[in-house]
Formats: C-alpha cells, sequence, structure tokens
C-alpha cells in the first residue's frame, strides 16, 4: 500500500504559489489542499475557504487556544495558522495533503511530521521576484522592503528542504510537473512511511 504524503509547498512571497496550488488543483482533483487560516484581509481576487480562511484575530486565537491548528505562524503583522482538521481527513482517507505555507512555518511542521515532503520554489532570481512583488502592488514601499528582506533570508533557508524547484517566469506547467513528478517519486519509494499528527 502507498503511504499519503502531506507535501509542504513554501517559498518567497511572489514566487507563484498560489498560481502553483490552482494548477495542481487542476492536475490533481484527487489530492487534498489544506487552506490556511489567516486574519490578513481579503484580496480583491480571493474567496473566503478556497483561498484562505478569513478570521478575526479573536476568531484565530480561540481556535489556537482550542490547539487547533498544525502551525502557526505571524507573518507580516498577521496570524496563519494550518488547521489538523484537514490534514488528518486527508491522510485518514489515503490522500496526499498539499499546505502551502512560509519557510517559518514548514520548518515547524518537519519538527512535527518528520516524514513530511518540504519543496520549496525558488524564483528564477532575486531581481525577477522583486519585479513580480512590486508587480502586485499590494504594498507600501516599506512593506516591500520588508518582503524583499524576508525573501533573501528564506532563499537562504531552501537548503534544508528536500526539494527545490525554480518556478520560471512563463514556465508554470513545467513547476507544476517537476512537483508531481517529485511528488511520485518520494511517493514509490520503499522506505516511504506514513504520517503522523
Amino acid at each position: 500500500m502507498i503511504n499519503p504524503l502531506l507535501v509542504v509547498i513554501s517559498g518567497p512571497s511572489g514566487v507563484g504559489k498560489d498560481a502553483i496550488l490552482e494548477q495542481l488543483r487542476i492536475h490533481r482533483p484527487d489530492f487534498s489542499y489544506a487552506v490556511t487560516a489567516t486574519t490578513r484581509p481579503m484580496r480583491a481576487n480571493e474567496k473566503d475557504g478556497y483561498d484562505y480562511i478569513f478570521l478575526s484575530k479573536n476568531q484565530f486565537f480561540d481556535l489556537l487556544a482550542k490547539d487547533e491548528f498544525l502551525e502557526h505562524a505571524e507573518v507580516y503583522g498577521n496570524h496563519y495558522g494550518v488547521p489538523k482538521k484537514q490534514i488528518r481527513e486527508a491522510l485518514n482517507n489515503a490522500t496526499n495533503a498539499f499546505v502551502k505555507i512560509d519557510v517559518q512555518g514548514a520548518r515547524t511542521i518537519k519538527s512535527l511530521a518528520r516524514n513530511a515532503l518540504l519543496i520549496f520554489i525558488a524564483p528564477p532570481s532575486l531581481m525577477e521576484l522583486e519585479r513580480r512583488l512590486r508587480e502586485r502592488k499590494a504594498d507600501s514601499a516599506a512593506q516591500m522592503d520588508i518582503r524583499i528582506a524576508t525573501a533573501k533570508h528564506e532563499m537562504d533557508q531552501s537548503s534544508w528542504f528536500d526539494s527545490v524547484v525554480i518556478n520560471d517566469t512563463d514556465k508554470l506547467e513545467d513547476t507544476v510537473e517537476q512537483i508531481l513528478e517529485i511528488v511520485a517519486s518520494e511517493q514509490n519509494r520503499p522506505e516511504s512511511q506514513s504520517i503522523r499528527l
């Protein structure tokens, strides 16, 4: 029997994690995709319960007090958490579970679930990442500087991930294909072990 995987997709802000997950959902609707809870404001193109679970700070801290998050962190002044329930349900149903999370959260998940598969999504260059971030026009100049400094720090941490995939500009399909190949390869290893949370 093939054990289901907990697959963590991580990387700096603006690297294309959301676009990658959207394509993964199309290619592999049989996989489970955890929806992260957050206290940050919803962007115009986002849907509650699909892109994120948008919560007030009170709602978030109530769930945190009940130990309902696999991992939680404060990022850029907003709180994020991965609901345990979604992951457990997927793994109990023998379904691969994907989680999109920041680098700090990926390290926490790896410490809790040693057999989790961590995939770091990297930009083709820091210059390209900065261009993508500026193109979003979602941040003030000060926020942009923080995001760029954080991205540089996160890029330095990519070496402790299981795999690094470069998300080249205009090559999203190639990126998704590489991720699916990594997942298939990991799942077919004889020593693949089940995840316990």
